[in-house]
């Protein structure tokens, strides 16, 4: 059994998906990216402090916490504030490639492992009223670029480079490896 120190229903998904038993816990961290931060640092930091906000709830269990970072020409983009934000981010993401990075890590018996998952995703144009109407099916208020790979938004998608799972919010492969830390857990 390990804690999940986040509420995302996709990661709850991915984990029940390789048979990893869990508890969730709400881990509240400030997501706000720092001022000139790099995003590689940035959800290093993000994932990091989910997973010790997590250790502070469940001190004697392993703590696994991810964090999904969308980067478009070079500006880390967010869970939209409303449909007009969301426009604006689809439409910055339409007929280019983006990056997506996922940060893992796993406390356990005091030590902390973190690994990134680093993917590449190209959008085919989106139309403003695309955009307009995807907002209105209420999938993109919460996501991270205001789109769900696992849902409608792959409509807009041309090619993924790199893992589903890592964009879907948690990389199962490099999950997989940070849990192979912990005693008696195996695939």
């Amino acid at each position: 059994m390990i804690i999940l120190a986040s509420q995302s229903p996709r990661r709850r998904e991915l984990l029940a998906q390789i048979g990893v038993a869990h508890e969730v816990i709400a881990a509240e961290v400030d997501e706000t990216p720092l001022a000139g931060e790099p995003a590689l640092e940035y959800v290093r930091r993000i994932t990091l402090a989910k997973a010790q906000a997590g250790c502070k709830l469940a001190p004697a269990m392993p703590v696994l916490a991810a964090d999904t970072c969308v980067v478009a020409e070079g500006a880390i983009l967010g869970k939209p504030e409303d449909e007009e934000h969301a426009v604006q981010m689809l439409q910055l993401l339409s007929a280019t490639t983006h990056q997506v990075y996922t940060g893992v890590a796993l406390l356990h018996d005091g030590h902390e492992h973190y690994q990134l998952n680093s993917s590449q995703v190209r959008f085919r144009v989106i139309s403003e009223a695309e955009a307009r109407r995807y907002w209105a099916t209420g999938e993109p208020a919460d996501k991270a670029g205001g789109y769900a790979v696992q849902g409608r938004g792959a409509l807009f998608i041309e090619h993924i480079s790199g893992s589903y799972s890592g964009i879907m919010g948690l990389p199962l492969y490099e999950t997989g490896q940070l849990l192979a830390n912990v005693p008696g857990w195996s695939v």
